[in-house]
């Protein structure tokens, strides 16, 4: 299958958040609190894709409520936070397919970091933004050529979309 196909067929997006929505920085203010930035267009995929028909989820080891209040605002119902330690990205995964009744190769998971890969290895279209750690590149088999939290996001929604005459 060439790439173009694996594109065509994506009906569901799954991302990660630090280092895909994000730039993976956090700037943490003197009380404590982690504050992160996100891509607007990243945002107005997010929500074409979803308008258009399209299951999005998000799986993340974080949880900050301005993110999660970000994502539902955008209309993103499947939100799977605090996957870190004993709570594996893959839990969350496999729930996810119960519900969402998804073929596995009609899905793109976008990651960036070790956490990430097991679910990639199970995905239609494991995708990665272009900064993203060598074992994630490795294994995507789409490498975006933007950076994470500076518009991968957008990049991979848009392919598929366009793809599928969803797009504009």
């Amino acid at each position: 299958m060439n790439q173009l196909e694996y594109f065509n067929s994506i009906r569901t997006f799954i991302f990660d958040v630090d280092g895909v929505l994000t730039n993976s920085q956090l700037l943490i203010t003197e009380k404590g609190e982690l504050l992160r930035s996100m891509n607007t267009r990243d945002g107005y995929a997010i929500a074409t894709a979803i308008r258009a028909g399209y299951d999005m989820a998000i799986i993340t080891g974080g949880s900050s409520t301005g993110v999660t209040e970000r994502l539902k605002g955008l209309g993103v119902v499947h939100l799977y936070t605090g996957y870190t330690g004993n709570r594996h990205k893959i839990d969350a995964y496999e729930e996810l397919l119960e519900i969402l009744n998804a073929d596995e190769e009609s899905i793109l998971y976008m990651g960036d970091d070790v956490p990430d890969m097991e679910v990639m290895l199970r995905v239609g279209l494991p995708a990665c933004p272009a900064d993203a750690a060598p074992e994630v590149r490795k294994i995507s088999r789409y490498v975006s050529h933007v950076n994470g939290g500076q518009g991968c996001v957008r990049d991979v929604i848009e392919r598929v979309l366009r793809l599928n005459g969803d797009w504009g």
